[in-house]
């Protein structure tokens, strides 16, 4: 793909770095000139010491065969601008960092895909892992539905039983699904049906409409994760 890039801070260099070692086609917007010349000389990318606000700077960065622009900068307004001139070029993947949760409306308005506030989303995940330890990885979807990670341990209500037992026990919710399995010695991954039978020691991706509460990692035999 052909990647613009606007913004070269916290969040905009990790992506530079997933986005060139996968092998995509990046350009680089960056004010500072100092921060440009550093990515220039880190990574394989063109990079514009230039402002991303003037619409000449987004044609320059080659907008018209740019598949995707992702705005990465620390003010909501910067990105909200470099947004509304993206759609006027018709680049067809138009992403942004929103930093403020009240501007998230704006952003969906103007048709922009987001990712609100990445320091709030650190420090959920952060304390995710302190307060379920038993979860491996997790990812909100909406309010309150999860999909994550977690595995079975022997004492779990779970193990032993099939999927067509556990609901027919009603150890699992009905709006619980197990969407992935995987197992040692097993390669790839399980796609779970109704006879298959969980294991303990199996690592378990888990959809929940309600989350990741303790009622359910104890389905998992995570009894731990029950806070004081």
């Amino acid at each position: 793909m052909y990647i613009i890039i606007v913004g070269a801070g916290d969040i905009g260099t990790p992506l530079i770095d997933v986005a060139t070692r996968s092998g995509n086609e990046v350009v680089v917007i960056e004010r500072e000139a100092k921060k440009a010349d550093q990515i220039a000389g880190e990574y394989d990318c063109l990079v514009l010491n230039a402002d991303a606000t003037v619409k000449e700077t987004l044609e320059d960065a080659g907008a018209e065969q740019a598949d995707a622009i992702i705005s990465t900068t620390d003010q909501d307004a910067t990105n909200i601008m470099i947004c509304l001139l993206s759609k006027e070029l018709d680049i067809p993947a138009i992403l942004s960092v929103v930093h403020n949760p009240e501007h998230m409306g704006l952003f969906r308005q103007i048709g922009v895909n987001t990712m609100e506030n990445p320091q709030q989303l650190i420090a959920e995940y952060l304390y995710r892992a302190v307060a379920r330890p038993a979860i491996v990885d997790y990812m909100r979807i909406g309010e309150e539905a999860e999909v994550f990670e977690i595995s079975v341990t022997a004492q779990a209500p779970i193990a032993g039983k099939t999927l067509i037992e556990a609901a027919d026990d009603e150890i699992i919710p009905d709006d619980v699904l197990i969407v992935a399995i995987e197992r040692e010695g097993e390669d790839p991954p399980i796609t779970p049906r109704g006879s298959t039978r969980i294991e303990a020691g199996d690592l378990l991706t888990v959809y929940s409409g309600f989350g990741a509460e303790p009622e359910l990692t104890d389905v998992f035999g995570h009894y731990e994760d029950r806070l004081d």
